[in-house]
């Protein structure tokens, strides 16, 4: 019997033998499955929360409580949306910036404790030393309707007691920036403090905890663990302890006395909290340096000196700036040794590329040039001198080297100077006689290079002497960008639409108010128009017919068509308008806080020009201008490019969003020499009207209004920032402008040259006139 069995289940083997793998394999699975079930559940059970109390019920609740608000703080919640029906709808307000919406806080506040006696003094040069640092610098004082110096904001309390100053100034925190900060640092302004080293010191610390740190100090005939902060150095207070300190100040300031607002804010915390002072927290300790009376900062070398946080005392304004300097060579030495250590670590890495030492870009740590695509693309350089430049902002060929620009040049050449020095030192020594040419492009990705080619004198160390031509390369990087504070804007304000209207421009008038209410008032865009009809001297007079008449008929049939919307029109007689007098009146009918757009019958405005131009006009700091797209003449733009024209050019480019099933569209380019459209406020135009007419008076103001347009008296009258930008969104037709020879000479020369570059681009222009001669030969 054995002998069957055993071969029965050997030949069982053999047909399984095949299956085992996926046998194994299912069985392995369903175990893994069924084990991480068991674990899911375990983790729903909370193991963290029973470990530490009972069954029944927790034994610390303030344990429990800190679990609680731990998962608070980093858990994100849904909150469902309800909305009672009963109710009637109110529209929701949204938070002028998302920061607030989403409850994020700056990091840190710094308060200075000053006084009347050195408010001009210390107060100032800690303002110029730290102030660029953080995002807010507040200063307060027990002076009654204390003079705030220029760029500092001053609290006044009125008391001088440094207990009710202190008390003061941590409710002021409390209630108008509890809820925008994590820290707040309290100092006084004999004080210098490192600041890009206290940013450093609090982005390392938890915000989510009672911190008390600074320079830690005993209470006299007090126990060990009673420390307070000495104000002298600084201390910081988180923004939790801020809270749960504020309902005891006014307790703390009618039970404790003390002289020193420091000591009186140290016994306020250890007997109403239990907190008291710590020099190191978490890893990170606060290092400070007391600084003797007479002692030279550039002398002072310790160790506790070079990586001081706060340095006290001091005395005087002229030696904060001294130890502001001091410090601020310590960081710039630094920060070059650290950059050459990246630099030897990119060079090591480097050769393990497989490019190897080729792919390695000068400065090394730079981006490598911008590589052009296309010769459109080429970077040109500007060829200067010492005395003179050869690309002139207003197209002239040559123009005098001055101002930033000059100094800019003089600045190349003295750090070409010293780093061949620096270079060849002590073997040869360089001595500049003049710069023989300059070369300099600034590029996107890299900062502004320079090539230079110098003529030097050499001299050796035993005195000899020699000329030498020298071409040095060098690259002046980007720095860190900034975000440069900007007014606030918003797209809910309305713009108040202005079309001046000639007699010859009345047909077009037509299509400009179809397009209008397809663009502005299908959309219900937040957006009005005026007509300003301008007659001329025998025009629309008694007995003769109204040349706008078409034009005021199908304003008001808008008005039948959109209930609700009105199209006012002003009537004015001109012999020549000039768009400055337009603009006169229509300013005098609208009050001061109007968004204007002034605009012409060719232009096409959207919704999404009419939005650039409310972000884009910023009431008292920036007027906008844009650049319209105009299209070349139909009649010399053939739907086509202009093949064996060597050097005539690309084809010219479609006008922004153009519809490719519509064909192929005319082409056109963006018109620099108008400057018809601008978006701007009433209130800025009135300021710089008022200055234009200040400075110019009588005959001279009417002979400048003759040859002016807006953006001129913006540009000349106007200390607001001018932005000038390609507009997408304002495509023109082709047409000839009317240059008036009452223009200025400017004005006169830009329209003309407006017209001229409008025909048509260099091929369509070539192909023109090759069409020509050869109609012309046969």
């Amino acid at each position: 019997m054995t002998g069957p069995t055993t071969m029965r289940l050997s030949s069982l083997l053999a047909l399984l033998r095949p299956a085992l793998p996926l046998i194994l394999g299912l069985s392995l699975g369903c175990s893994l499955s069924l084990l991480r079930v068991s674990w899911i559940q375990g983790e729903g059970e909370e193991p963290c929360v029973d470990a530490v109390g009972e069954p029944g019920g927790p034994q610390n609740p303030d344990a429990k409580s800190r679990l609680d608000q731990s998962d608070e703080d980093f858990k994100p919640r849904i909150v469902p949306y309800y909305r009672d029906p009963n109710k009637p709808y109110k529209k929701v307000l949204r938070t002028r910036y998302i920061q607030t919406e989403l409850g994020s806080r700056e990091r840190l506040l710094v308060a200075v404790l000053t006084s009347r006696a050195t408010l001009a003094t210390l107060a100032v040069a800690v303002n110029r030393t730290v102030a660029h640092h953080f995002p807010r610098l507040l200063y307060f004082t027990g002076q009654r309707g204390a003079r705030a110096p220029v760029g500092m904001q001053v609290v006044s309390h009125g008391d001088e007691r440094p207990a009710w100053l202190m008390s003061e100034t941590l409710r002021h925190l409390h209630t108008h920036f509890g809820a925008d900060y994590d820290w707040f640092f309290i100092m006084q302004d004999d004080t210098y403090v490192q600041a890009p080293r206290l940013a450093a010191l609090v982005g390392h610390l938890s915000i989510n905890q009672d911190l008390y740190l600074g320079r830690a100090e005993e209470f006299i005939g007090a126990g060990e663990q009673a420390r307070y902060c000495h104000g002298g150095f600084g201390y910081l207070l988180s923004r939790s302890l801020l809270l749960r300190l504020r309902p005891h100040l006014d307790g703390c300031r009618g039970d404790i006395l003390s002289a020193r607002p420091d000591e009186w804010l140290g016994r306020c915390l250890i007997d109403s909290l239990g907190v008291g002072c710590v020099s190191q927290h978490q890893g990170q300790k606060y290092r400070s340096f007391e600084l003797a009376k007479n002692r030279d900062p550039e002398k002072e070398g310790s160790a506790a000196f070079l990586n001081a946080f706060a340095v006290h005392p001091v005395s005087e304004g002229t030696l904060m700036y001294r130890l502001h300097k001091r410090f601020s060579a310590l960081e710039l030495e630094r920060a070059y040794s650290e950059i050459e250590q990246l630099q030897a670590q990119i060079r090591n890495l480097t050769m393990l590329t497989p490019e190897g030492e080729a792919g390695l870009s000068w400065p090394v740590g730079l981006p490598a040039p911008f590589t052009p695509h296309s010769r459109f693309e080429v970077l040109g350089w500007d060829y200067f001198t010492e005395q003179h430049t050869f690309s002139c902002a207003d197209g002239a060929p040559k123009c005098p080297l001055q101002g930033a620009s000059r100094a800019d040049v003089g600045d190349a050449v003295d750090t070409a100077l010293e780093q061949l020095n620096r270079r060849y030192q002590p073997r040869l020594r360089f001595q500049k006689q003049r710069l023989l040419n300059g070369y300099r492009r600034f590029d996107p990705a890299r900062g502004m290079e320079y090539t230079l080619d110098l003529l030097l004198e050499a001299v050796t160390q035993r005195g000899h002497r020699r000329a030498l031509a020298r071409r040095v390369s060098l690259l002046r990087p980007l720095s860190r960008v900034e975000i440069l504070p900007m007014p606030y804007v918003t797209e809910a304000t309305r713009v108040q639409l202005v079309l001046p209207l000639l007699v010859a421009e009345a047909t077009a008038a037509l299509a400009f108010l179809e397009a209008f209410a397809v663009t502005v008032l299908e959309p219900r865009e937040h957006a009005l128009l005026t007509l300003l009809l301008v007659y001329g001297p025998q025009e629309g007079g008694r007995g003769a017919p109204d040349p706008f008449l078409g034009v005021k008929a199908a304003a008001a049939e808008l008005e039948r068509t959109y209930p609700g919307v009105r199209l006012a029109w002003l009537a004015v007689r001109a012999e020549a308008p000039s768009q400055v007098r337009l603009m006169d009146v229509v300013s005098k009918k609208h009050p001061v806080d109007t968004l204007f757009f002034l605009t012409t019958v060719w232009t096409r405005p959207g919704p999404e020009v009419l939005n650039r131009c409310r972000m884009n006009a910023i009431s008292g700091w920036q007027a906008f201008f844009p650049v319209h797209f105009q299209e070349f003449n139909p009649a010399l733009s053939p739907q086509r490019s202009a093949p064996g024209l060597a050097g005539a050019g690309p084809d010219p480019p479609s006008p922004p969003g153009a519809d490719p099933s519509r064909g192929a569209p005319v082409g056109g380019r963006f018109d620099r020499q108008a400057s018809a459209e601008g978006c701007f406020y009433n209130a800025d135009y009135l300021a710089a009207r008022a200055r234009l007419a200040g400075e110019l008076a009588g005959q001279e103001e009417e002979e400048a209004l003759e040859g002016l347009e807006v953006m001129d008296v913006f540009l000349r009258f106007s200390g607001l920032h001018l932005f000038r930008a390609v507009e997408p969104g304002l495509v023109q037709k082709f047409s000839m402008r009317d240059c008036s020879p009452r223009l200025s000479e400017d004005l006169y020369h830009r329209c003309r040259l407006s017209n001229l570059e409008g025909l048509g681009g260099r091929a369509q222009l070539a192909m023109a006139l090759f069409e020509q001669e050869q109609a012309n030969s046969t």
